[in-house]
């Protein structure tokens, strides 16, 4: 297994257009998931930074999308550049549904439009079965035929009989094979290995 350092990783922009996503092309990992599932935690978590990306208990704080540009070396020294992408979250957000829909048309642009997305991770709450917004978010993705990596979050949660039963309920939900669902732990790190190599993998296809 190929070592996988983050060796710089930065804050560059929020974009509210597409015209105000960043000018400079790099290969973007996006983040999608519903408001408070710890998307924000979990780039933090892989960044090995506290604060990188501001967490909130407030659900629907982020309401731009964040670009971060972010620096791997591989163990032969080889380095790339790519952006760590936090989308707002979907499903319930202290905001007008006028800004709800908003976000949902730029979000839907800017998923449509952009050409350097490698693959999407859909964040999950392991503790629970995934919402209909889960369900509609992920069958959106398939449909731009965009790869999507489900992330299956706080599995530190969970014991290991519970966490095999909340694997198989996002598995039959949303139709895919266990691997292509990686559980993770923001605060043990668990499953950040693994998530780099994908996302190394990802850039040298």
């Amino acid at each position: 297994m190929e070592e996988i350092t983050i060796i710089k990783s930065e804050y560059v922009t929020s974009a509210v257009s597409r015209k105000t996503c960043p000018e400079e092309l790099l290969p973007e990992i996006v983040f999608v998931g519903r408001s408070n599932v710890g998307k924000s935690s979990l780039i933090n978590s892989l960044t090995n930074r506290k604060s990188l990306a501001r967490t909130s208990g407030t659900p629907g704080k982020t309401q731009t999308i964040n670009f971060f540009k972010v620096t791997l070396k591989t163990s032969d020294d080889t380095r790339h550049e790519i952006y760590f992408v936090d989308l707002p979250g979907y499903g319930y957000a202290k905001t007008s549904k006028t800004n709800r829909k908003l976000w949902a048309k730029f979000i839907d642009e800017y998923l449509s439009s952009r050409r350097d997305i490698k693959f999407v991770c859909q964040l999950v709450d392991m503790r629970h079965p995934p919402m209909e917004s889960d369900l509609k978010s992920f069958a959106s993705l398939v449909e731009k035929n965009l790869p999507v990596l489900v992330v299956a979050t706080k599995s530190d949660k969970l014991g290991k009989t519970e966490r095999q039963k909340h694997l198989d309920a996002i598995k039959n939900s949303l139709g895919v094979d266990e691997e292509s669902i990686l559980p993770y732990s923001s605060t043990k790190n668990e499953g950040r290995s693994d998530l780099l190599d994908v996302i190394l993998n990802s850039l040298i296809k």
